[in-house]
């Protein structure tokens, strides 16, 4: 018989929905309110301490590899957040597509980094048509999302024009749980429920948050083609 620990069983409840401020929230309202308010706490980056240069120096120096390896033209980052550690990734002649759900951020941004090959949108990753590109990331995105918008995501990520997703991951992780959007909590996508196969190629981020208790954070890369359908 499989016995499932305390500490699992409480951590699940405390994600359950009726507890949370973001529950009557749309995706826009809630994701609005994170960044008005710096709910993430972040000192150097709206988007939370993920976002910071120390927790992101490896990523910089291992994505340009990745651009190169699969020839990527044209590589689009939804949630792009306020860009605070990719404005560093040396893109060469790519074209980069920032995108967010929060108009302010886009806004920010659009006034603070000007460049011929680097623009930013809109977008709202769960239901708006994604612009063409060959990779698609998506770093920090689903672990802040409800399973059914990540369903609802990963559907429309495969009706885009889109090749290659590079999405945030945790090796290590046997269990995965729902929770509300805005929350967190991490996420494995190669177990249950949503299956992904084994990914082309995988970034550990050398996460030392919390200690390095999330020292299996990655980005992992797979071919939108291989993803599984959700209904």
């Amino acid at each position: 018989m499989k016995f499932i620990s305390l500490k699992l069983i409480l951590r699940k409840i405390t994600h359950l929905p009726f507890i949370s401020k973001f529950k009557n929230k749309n995706l826009k309202e809630t994701f609005s309110y994170i960044y008005k308010k710096n709910h993430w706490a972040g000192k150097e980056s709206i988007s939370g301490k993920g976002s910071d240069l120390t927790q992101t120096a490896t990523i910089i120096k291992e994505i340009p590899k990745v651009l190169n390896k699969y020839s990527i033209k044209t590589f689009l980052d939804v949630p792009c957040g306020d860009f605070n550690w990719a404005q560093y990734i040396k893109l060469g002649s790519c074209n980069y597509i920032g995108g967010d759900i929060v108009d302010e951020l886009i806004s920010k941004n659009k006034s603070l980094f000007k460049h011929e090959n680097i623009t930013f949108k809109v977008l709202n990753l769960v239901e708006d048509k994604l612009p063409e590109a060959d990779l698609l990331m998506s770093r920090d995105c689903f672990v802040h999302l409800s399973y059914n918008n990540i369903f609802k995501a990963i559907n429309n990520i495969k009706s885009s024009n889109c090749t290659y997703l590079l999405a945030t991951t945790f090796t290590n992780r046997a269990l995965n749980f729902d929770t509300v959007n805005g929350h967190w909590r991490t996420l494995n996508l190669e177990i249950d429920p949503f299956n992904f196969p084994k990914p082309l190629q995988l970034i550990n981020e050398n996460c030392t948050e919390k200690n390095g208790k999330y020292k299996d954070k990655s980005l992992a890369l797979w071919r939108i083609s291989d993803l599984p359908n959700f209904n």
